[in-house]
């Protein structure tokens, strides 16, 4: 007893929390490790126990000699369920109303098999034969249709597509179980069935569901491809002799699927509140919110200008923050294919190791692409012990007399945006890097989050406020009012902190845009200008799928803003690229028409992946190739010094 009651406070909160979009059936569960315990904490819904009424005794097993008499009904699952149900309060599953079906193939004679069930069973009137209670399926040898009704009311029955049924009879059967291969016989579960073997098996579910009842398919093969073509026929009942497999490519099911237009999301909240130090105030991605009801427009570039050998007076540089091919194919599928992103012709690849470790983050690979110099995790464009700065793009730029910006829909003090104006050897070290703002930065223009930085006290003592008042900065919360500013702005808009829904997908696009005039003020000679979508990166390490699409597209759509200026103004260079990748995202299946995309997170931090650079402009086909991150500001060093 007290051995169960420990494997239920193990269990419980698994199963609490694994909640699944079809029904889990356990084919077979006496064969598992840890019969029932193992379906149970995989919330599997129906459950299999094969019996056989064996000297005066129910023994599960699969053959006869197989059964021992250790093996009981009684023991194996009738005990477990009764307690785990009392345990919980009249539920299966602690916080959710969701019960279970106890599927009970008779191996041997309908009787007196059935009939030693159903006594074994009556002993527990408030687990077994309460409406609320735990669903009991009889399989196997199941009496005539015709002797449905002898039984108690609480007893069900497996049906078969192949037969027929009356209202009464028809009201008795619990769920319709048949062989696959009566109606597939060469699908595997790899790529897409034969249309005659696709159309009967959709005949075949469609009846069923005619007759209001859930549908099952024994002999069924499994996997990736087959689970999710199951669900997208509608199959109710999902076999599996893989409880774990199967239960960890359905759980989360909201996150790992994404759907153009509105449909029904399960409420909550998906994210973590503190990434780093300068994320601390991310409060997560409301999974409501996460829709958008019709595909993005997308702009589709002159090509005027594109590689042309001429002299480069403006530079967009784009980093979309964990930003890897799959990202980017995932937002294309949702949209048809279609992505700004993707209409630029000139394609390199670029590996973003830092000097410590192999796998990179935001800090090393943000400070190699602001520098050109090779950097270390965690260090915002310094040497490695912090005593020397890395010069950034925005002084050279400056150097040149052009105005430099930086906008980022993040905080102004994470990495990225940090590297090109803060120099420090620790990434969190948010107080140090933004008080370069008010001492030796040559930004003109940063727009982004983090308005605690310069409204409120600060441990170091330093007023920011004042201080970048005093080098010169207007102070503004709008980042799409800078235009009407005087000289140097600091837009901290805490619209820019919240991800991105259908309501503010143009807002990264529009301010690329007003900071493009903005910059163009400031300086005749020309401008660089760097754009951060930084929350592909918070939904890779938040696992939740349909944020980095919705994001992906945002960016998306400052990219195209990017690349429309480029071709009204015919001297300026568009770069985009990622710091690194977030997630190891893999894209499984989808749907080109609906715009469904299914995918999966392999990590919840950066893996070592390549990210693509897409080029556009006058020498753009100077970043076609494989190098090293450095190679991207080295290049445009080259190009702007012609």
């Amino acid at each position: 007893m007290k051995k169960l009651l420990l494997s239920l406070a193990i269990l419980l909160p698994l199963c609490a929390a694994a909640q699944h979009p079809v029904v889990l059936h356990s084919h077979n569960d006496y064969n598992r490790t840890a019969p029932f315990w193992e379906a149970y904490s995989q919330h599997c819904r129906s459950i299999e126990a094969d019996v056989f009424f064996h000297n005066e005794e129910l023994l599960v097993g699969h053959d006869v000699e197989d059964l021992k008499p250790e093996n009981s009904f009684l023991r194996m699952y009738v005990d477990p369920i009764v307690r785990t149900f009392r345990a919980n309060g009249g539920r299966m599953w602690e916080g959710s109303d969701e019960q279970l079906m106890l599927l009970v193939e008779l191996k041997s004679a309908t009787e007196p098999t059935l009939t030693e069930v159903i006594a074994q069973l009556e002993d527990f009137p408030d687990v077994f034969c309460s409406p609320k209670g735990v669903k009991v399926a009889i399989t196997g040898n199941v009496p005539a249709k015709e002797h449905f009704c002898d039984y108690p009311a609480w007893v069900g029955f497996d049906g078969d597509i192949r037969d027929s049924y009356t209202a009464a009879q028809l009201e008795r059967v619990a769920l319709v179980s048949n062989s696959f291969r009566l109606f597939a016989r060469k699908w595997n579960g790899k790529g897409r069935m034969i249309d005659p073997e696709l159309d009967a098996v959709t005949q075949a579910i469609a009846k069923v569901h005619s007759w209001g009842k859930p549908i099952r398919f024994w002999e069924a093969p499994e996997g990736t491809t087959a689970y999710f073509t199951f669900w997208k026929l509608g199959v109710d009942i999902i076999n599996t002799d893989k409880p774990a497999v199967a239960s960890l490519f359905f759980s989360d099911w909201g996150n790992k699927n994404f759907i153009m237009g509105r449909h029904k999301v399960e409420a909550g909240v998906t994210g973590t509140k503190k990434l780093d130090a300068a994320t601390r105030d991310f409060s997560g991605f409301q999974n409501e919110k996460l829709q958008l009801t019709r595909r993005v427009p997308t702009y589709t570039p002159s090509y005027k200008n594109d590689g042309a050998k001429k002299k480069i007076k403006n530079v967009i540089l784009l980093i979309g923050d964990g930003m890897g091919l799959n990202q980017i194919v995932a937002g294309a599928y949702a949209n048809k294919r279609e992505l700004s992103i993707l209409k630029m012709k000139s394609i390199g690849i670029q590996f973003y190791n830092p000097q410590d470790d192999f796998i990179g983050d935001s800090a090393s690979g943000g400070s190699a692409l602001a520098t050109g110099q090779l950097s270390w995790t965690r260090h915002i464009a310094s040497n490695h012990d912090g005593s020397a700065e890395h010069s950034p793009l925005t002084d050279y730029f400056h150097a040149l007399g052009k105005s430099t910006g930086v906008i980022t829909m993040g905080d102004i003090a994470d990495a990225t945006p940090a590297v090109f104006y803060g120099h420090t050897s620790e990434r969190d070290s948010t107080e140090l890097i933004t008080s370069f703002l008010a001492t030796s930065s040559t930004l003109d223009l940063l727009c982004g989050s983090g308005t605690d930085y310069f409204e409120d006290p600060r441990q170091d003592g330093l007023d920011l406020m004042a201080g970048i008042k005093a080098k010169g900065y207007f102070y503004s919360h709008d980042a799409l009012g800078t235009t009407s500013l005087p000289g140097k702005v600091i837009a901290i808009d805490q619209r820019m902190r919240p991800y991105a829904t259908e309501e503010t997908l143009d807002l990264l696009a529009d301010i690329t845009t007003e900071s493009i005039h903005k910059l163009q003020s400031l300086s005749r000679k020309g401008f660089f200008l760097m754009v951060e979508g930084a929350k592909i990166d918070y939904a890779g390490h938040s696992d939740c799928f349909p944020a980095s699409v919705i994001e992906q597209l945002a960016f998306d759509r400052a990219v195209a803003a990017a690349l429309r200026f480029a071709d009204e103004d015919g001297e300026t260079l568009v770069v985009v690229t990622a710091d690194h990748e977030t997630g190891g995202l893999t894209l499984l299946d989808g749907d080109l028409e609906s715009g469904h995309i299914l995918a999966v997170y392999n990590s919840d931090d950066h893996t070592p992946t390549v990210v693509p650079v897409f080029a556009y402009g006058p020498g753009s086909r100077e970043f076609m190739g494989t190098y090293m991150n450095v190679e991207i500001p080295r290049t445009i060093k080259k190009l702007v010094t012609k």
